[in-house]
């Protein structure tokens, strides 16, 4: 095993690909957290996305952005994803190979041994196994891949196979591993002292054969009485023995390997600073690409569910710079309630503009006041994904931050503890926001009566509106939308947006789930409920009426 591998372009410094990223320059920025948009995992746990994207590697926070280039990317990865089920198909394939020369890389890491070459040359097996996969699953498709991601991936793949350097590392390989996984068994020479203790031992040979048990019954169940070199004198033992301490297990494993790879050493070392070096940046290439894949596969998988669940749409919005403060959303729905029922969503349009910056949003409980409020941050935050979004159209304009207060237990009990909290984390809110975040405020100030909470949301939202930040504050007090007008004359006055009014709409005294752009008449809910109970005045006095006939007739 003399020959040479020589590397050629091919063999060096492989080309860029990411399924998420155009380039190496927006996967290094992207990978400073200080340039993503201020979207945490508390957000992410309160929009429901970690529920519906399941994520085990990476935290689903780190895949933000608010780069319109590396959204149009991700968009037509996905496209590619979506139209060729291959794709997907041969990505999941590689997975576990990917899974396993991750998971040799942190073994041959924490070796003892510097030169693990039994190590490299599973890692070299696991390498060529995973380009295989991928040439055999892209070949066929190739034609019909129009994204830049896999394009990419397909150019990188078939010219690497096709060349003399795989060509020869294959070779090469096939010689040397077929040599290593032939070896059954080792024949290993002891030297006792006096009194027949082992003093130190020495593999004698490497042999194809398995030793056999020199035990009779042994022989007489294999029908061979032969004596040959591959046949123990004595039955064979196990090595390893119940209660045996882990320390000597692992020197006992320990002394094998490092038998083992000083009888190869002469083989590989020849070859292993070339091909090692070559492995190396390769495959951490291919592991560069181990949790994309599971977050592209995660996302068609999402997508896929919703194009599929009754009245769902799925849209690629129309892109608009950040600076434009753009959201218009129809047909928008939440994808995680959509997900939780078999009955058909119930969709809604959502737009922000000159006249509505902010939205208070009033309603009866449980009338889908959360669920619009967790729409509108799923739909910005499936767009900064690089996704469609859960919509039927949708115009949208990147966000540098999302921020939710979704008390828990939120309540009408009076808690002042709770209170001093909840104001707490509305000023951090506050200062960490800028004129170009969302903001979704679902029930906040229920743990104080209804007069200070309306006098403090009166001044946070103000406050927020000369800020300029979108947002809704979904909210229980009747009395804060009822002061519309005195809230954007407050706005007014310091240049801030202006504030209007969503309703949680009810029909017979049925909430309808519908959203609508309007003022609310708290009353209409009450005469709604009243109505649907029978206890309306009209409707009680009948019964009052019902009662004196029935009384006189005595």
């Amino acid at each position: 095993m003399q020959e040479t591998i020589h590397q050629n372009d091919v063999g060096t410094n492989p080309t860029f690909i990411s399924l998420l990223y155009p380039n190496e320059e927006s996967r290094l920025f992207h990978q400073n957290r200080t340039n993503l948009p201020n979207i945490t995992e508390t957000v992410c746990e309160e929009l429901g996305l970690n529920e519906i994207f399941r994520l085990r590697g990476c935290p689903l926070s780190d895949y933000f952005t608010s780069d319109e280039a590396v959204i149009r990317y991700r968009q037509k990865t996905l496209e590619d994803v979506a139209n060729l089920p291959e794709l997907k198909d041969t990505l999941l394939r590689i997975t576990p190979v990917l899974d396993d020369i991750n998971q040799l890389r942190i073994l041959d890491r924490d070796t003892s041994d510097k030169d693990s070459y039994l190590y490299s040359i599973t890692q070299i097996e696991l390498y060529v196994s995973c380009i295989e996969t991928l040439a055999a699953g892209l070949r066929p498709i190739k034609d019909k891949i129009t994204s830049p991601a896999f394009l990419s991936l397909c150019k990188f793949v078939f010219d690497l196979t096709e060349s003399d350097y795989y060509k020869d590392l294959n070779a090469k390989l096939n010689a040397l591993s077929s040599h290593v996984h032939e070896i059954k068994s080792v024949t290993i020479g002891v030297n006792l002292d006096g009194e027949l203790r082992p003093v130190n031992a020495g593999v004698l040979s490497v042999n194809s054969d398995s030793i056999k048990s020199g035990k009779a019954l042994d022989k007489i169940l294999r029908l061979s009485f032969k004596n040959d070199a591959m046949t123990a004198i004595a039955p064979l033992s196990p090595v390893m023995t119940k209660g045996q301490s882990e320390n000597r297990e692992e020197a006992l494993v320990g002394a094998f390997n490092s038998a083992l790879e000083d009888v190869f050493h002469s083989s590989v070392k020849g070859w292993r600073a070339i091909v090692g070096e070559y492995v190396l940046d390769n495959s951490d290439f291919l592991l560069k690409l181990y949790p994309e894949i599971e977050f592209i596969s995660r996302a068609s998988d999402l997508i896929q569910k919703l194009k599929n669940h009754p009245g769902c749409s799925i849209c690629l919005p129309e892109i608009r710079p950040a600076g434009e403060k753009r959201f218009s959303a129809h047909g928008l729905y939440n994808p995680r309630v959509a997900l939780a029922i078999e009955d058909e969503i119930v969709t809604n349009d959502l737009v922000f503009d000159d006249k509505a910056g902010i939205y208070i949003l009033t309603g009866p409980n449980r009338g889908g006041k959360s669920v619009i409020t967790v729409a509108c941050g799923a739909a910005q935050a499936f767009f900064q994904l690089g996704l469609p979004v859960p919509a039927a159209d949708a115009v949208l304009s990147p966000v540098d931050a999302i921020f939710t207060h979704f008390p828990e237990g939120a309540d009408d009990t009076i808690d002042k503890g709770r209170l001093g909290e909840e104001c707490n984390r509305l000023r951090e809110i506050f200062s960490d926001a800028t004129p170009n975040s969302l903001i979704l405020l679902d029930e906040s100030l229920s743990s104080t009566g209804a007069y200070e909470a309306t006098y403090i949301a009166s001044e946070i939202l103000v406050a927020f509106a000369a800020l300029g930040v979108r947002g809704i504050f979904s909210t229980h007090l009747h009395e804060l939308a009822a002061a519309l007008d005195d809230l954007n004359a407050r706005s007014a006055e310091v240049g801030g947006v202006a504030l209007d009014t969503l309703v949680a709409g009810m029909e017979k005294g049925k909430r309808s789930f519908r959203i609508v752009r309007a003022k609310p008449d708290g009353k209409s809910y009450a005469k709604d409920i009243t109505d649907k109970y029978g206890l309306s005045f009209d409707s009680l006095m009948s019964h009052v009426e019902e009662a004196k006939k029935k009384e006189a007739s005595r």
